[in-house]
């Protein structure tokens, strides 16, 4: 991932995006691509098309704040997609690589052992660790219940480390079982790695997984391409377990400030519900169906932090 390139692909998809009525503008003339002209992202952004086509050709070092913050506005940028683009802004300027916590090159990750006890201490729902690359590193109970036909994938490909949510969506179909609305499970996943590549471009973990995930999955390109970001913070998932059926699971994710690079999940379902119903056999059913030494136990390299 080249980082002119991701820059480049991602301010053209922006606009590409953006009505001239959504941006405010009259839609005058004929259009021979969809969204905005150069000229008038410019006329937004409050700069001139010459220097607007260098920032769409790439030339994001040395960008001010302001600039780039004239340029989020102009193309209607989330919050996700805003941060995106400063990370790219960090990446063209090599400010990114220094703020990242220098990471040794034989590390390897393993949950302490205060971290385990505390998801195990966590008995309302599932709990998660997993990295930017979208491993799944460490659970409680009800975790690794909830995700058993994850690791069940990762050892039918013949096993290893850990399972990645990313290969188990797209290269397993198995997944279209456990995500019932699988459409928007891939786009979110591909979104999420899509944001944690513009914080480190030379991640090689990160450019292992994406190629190998373009190269065995067309609807994994195609999403790729789109340059969709988000900020994945909170929200309802739902799924569906081979042992007590669907699960309506409301969720909050937090970065870990002691591991820099991880994401804690926790999942609750609504008091009374019938997924808190279904939580309860679930239990019950890991209690005899759950491996006395895990995958999740397994080292793991940990994700560069952003």
């Amino acid at each position: 991932m080249d980082n002119r390139d991701e820059v480049r692909d991602f301010l053209t998809t922006r606009r590409a995006k953006l009505t001239p009525a959504a941006a405010g503008l009259p839609d005058v003339g004929r259009r021979r691509v969809p969204g905005l002209r150069r000229a008038e992202a410019a006329a937004l952004a409050g700069i001139s098309v010459e220097y607007y086509a260098k920032l769409e050709r790439g030339a994001l070092a040395g960008v001010s704040a302001s600039v780039l913050e004239s340029l989020a506005r102009a193309l209607r940028l989330d919050e996700a997609e805003r941060t995106h683009l400063f990370d790219l802004a960090s990446a063209a300027d090599g400010t990114s690589a220094l703020a990242r916590p220098r990471r040794r090159s034989t590390a390897r990750w393993s949950p302490r052992p205060a971290l385990q006890w505390a998801l195990d201490a966590f008995g309302a729902g599932p709990a998660i660790v997993r990295n930017g690359r979208m491993d799944l590193l460490a659970t409680n109970t009800l975790g690794w219940a909830m995700h058993s036909s994850v690791y069940a994938s990762l050892e039918a490909a013949g096993g290893g480390n850990h399972p990645n949510f990313a290969r188990y969506t797209f290269l397993d179909p198995d997944s279209r079982r456990f995500y019932p609305d699988w459409a928007t499970a891939a786009a979110t996943c591909v979104s999420i790695l899509r944001t944690e590549a513009g914080r480190d471009l030379h991640d090689k973990g990160m450019h292992d997984l994406v190629g190998e995930l373009s190269t065995r999955s067309e609807e994994f390109r195609a999403l790729w391409t789109s340059h969709d970001v988000r900020l994945h913070g909170a929200g309802t998932k739902h799924f569906h377990h081979t042992a007590v059926g669907d699960l309506v699971l409301a969720y909050e994710s937090l970065e870990m400030v002691a591991e820099p690079g991880l994401t804690l999940t926790l999942y609750a379902a609504e008091p009374a519900s019938p997924t808190a119903q279904a939580l309860t056999l679930l239990s019950a059913w890991a209690a005899t169906e759950r491996p006395t030494t895990p995958s999740t136990a397994d080292d793991t390299e940990r994700s560069p932090a952003p």
